[in-house]
């Protein structure tokens, strides 16, 4: 089975069926660079993604403290700075922790409970 062509590769194609046609050449080069900047991963992060890594920082000071795992409930108890974040937010932010290594989900009656730790270190 062959491969699917890239939204790039079907433009650079029609460009070479269209090649005697100034204005459609035109209109696909500036398609093709703009899939190429859309691309470049080099982006500086947002506003609240930077705000994020400063609650980051929080919670962990948080969650170390703690002599137990807590809730996003409780977190938000512990952690006045996180107080008055969504819980989604902090969700994306435990979850984000998780996938850095930083903090272990255990599931207790079907609530999620956090605490500083290696998942993969837990489970062997």
């Amino acid at each position: 089975m062959a491969t699917k062509m890239t939204k790039k590769e079907m433009f650079a194609a029609i460009k070479e069926v269209v090649a005697d046609n100034a204005e459609m050449v035109a209109f696909l080069d500036r398609e093709i660079e703009l899939l190429n900047r859309k691309q470049s991963g080099s982006r500086k992060p947002t506003k609240t993604q930077l705000e994020n890594e400063g609650f980051k920082s929080d919670i962990l000071e948080a969650l170390t403290v703690a002599d137990r795992p807590l809730t996003i409930k409780e977190l938000c108890e512990e952690c006045p700075s996180v107080a008055e974040l969504s819980n989604q937010r902090i969700t994306h932010m435990l979850t984000a922790l998780r996938k850095d290594g930083k903090v272990t989900r255990t599931m207790v009656k079907r609530v999620a409970h956090f605490a500083i730790g290696n998942e993969s270190e837990q489970g062997e």
